[in-house]
């Protein structure tokens, strides 16, 4: 039997689109030859709804989705965008409502008045919007963060571990002399101000086997105009520069490519980079960012069965999902000889 991706394949849709078609949604506005190309394909690959997951009798599943960053912070920076997409589509696949909530003079509120069965909050929250949550909805999801792992299901991925994977992969490739690119200072699990986990991983690994040097620990800072001007001011009076920087997010990772070249480098004949998340923006720069795979798609369709899970069966005890980084090989790292 055809999945609703074997449609999407077929017919060039996304699946968004497609479900939205087959569940007859009146807020879609496509026009009617997109509907009838996505029902004649249905019936061509004998397609049928799946079963849809009731709370109750009479009713759907309904979520909302909160989301820590604005829509403007999520364009500079599409990590939350890209994996908020892949939550709401595993919603759809799996026949449930969604709904938005949005902040509004430090509430949450939701525009339309309905039954909510569950919440999935993407990103950290502060201990006050984690109450705010909870009056709203007993059952709560958190996607990239646990902040109460006694109370709340999680799913996150294991940072240690993609660190890791990334500096042994330079070192495979001869790289000794190895930096790292990112803010020295971050947010918690309950978004109060903490050391970022992925700079402390590295210096800890770096310190283990006697490569760590904290002149090439580069703080960049959160935004794309601090980090460019850390890394030019950095490189004027230098003359002894790493082989190899790991950045520990793509933004970093574009904005010390663009600064390095402006200086004069190339990547990676004079200097390699490693990006984490791999998003699609790690092939859309040349070259193209090796880069730490954070399985953005596998982190939405843990999280909406997990919140699922919890809505039938509210008893059980909270969860964490760890999720295992993969290196993806690209043409930003050089080996040596």
């Amino acid at each position: 039997m055809a999945t609703i991706r074997d449609l999407a394949k077929h017919t060039g849709f996304s699946v968004t689109t497609i479900s939205r078609v087959l569940n007859n949604d009146p807020t879609l506005n496509v026009t009617d030859n997109t509907r009838v190309a996505i029902l004649e394909a249905a019936d061509e690959l004998h397609y049928s709804l799946p079963k849809t997951r009731r709370a109750h009798k009479n009713r759907p599943i309904h979520i909302a989705i909160v989301e820590m960053m604005s829509l403007k912070e999520q364009l500079s920076d599409p990590y939350y965008l890209y994996l908020k997409n892949y939550v709401v589509r595993n919603c759809m696949e799996r026949g449930c409502n969604v709904s938005y909530l949005f902040e509004q003079s430090g509430k949450y509120q939701m525009l339309e008045k309905i039954a909510l069965d569950g919440i999935l909050a993407i990103g950290i929250f502060s201990e006050q919007q984690i109450a705010q949550l909870q009056e709203i909805s007993s059952t709560i999801v958190f996607v990239d963060s646990a902040p109460d792992e006694q109370r709340f299901d999680s799913v996150v991925l294991n940072f240690k571990l993609g660190v890791e994977q990334a500096l042994e992969y330079l070192i495979a490739k001869g790289h000794t002399k190895i930096g790292f690119l990112g803010p020295a200072y971050k947010l918690d699990q309950k978004k109060r101000p903490a050391l970022e986990s992925r700079r402390q991983y590295f210096k800890d690994y770096m310190d283990r086997i006697g490569l760590y040097e904290e002149k090439w620990m580069i703080d960049t800072g959160l935004t794309v105009e601090k980090s460019r001007e850390q890394m030019k001011n950095w490189l004027l009076p230098t003359g002894d520069l790493p082989t190899a920087f790991l950045a520990y997010n793509e933004e970093s990772a574009i904005t010390a490519v663009s600064a390095l070249r402006e200086m004069g480098l190339s990547i990676p004949e004079d200097i390699s980079i490693i990006s984490f998340n791999d998003t699609p923006l790690s092939i859309l720069i040349e070259p193209p960012l090796t880069s730490v795979a954070a399985h953005l798609e596998v982190m939405g369709e843990m999280a909406v069965k997990m919140i699922l899970d919890r809505i039938e069966e509210p008893q059980h005890l909270p969860c964490k999902i760890v999720l295992p980084p993969t290196l993806t090989e690209r043409s930003s790292v050089k080996a040596l000889k």
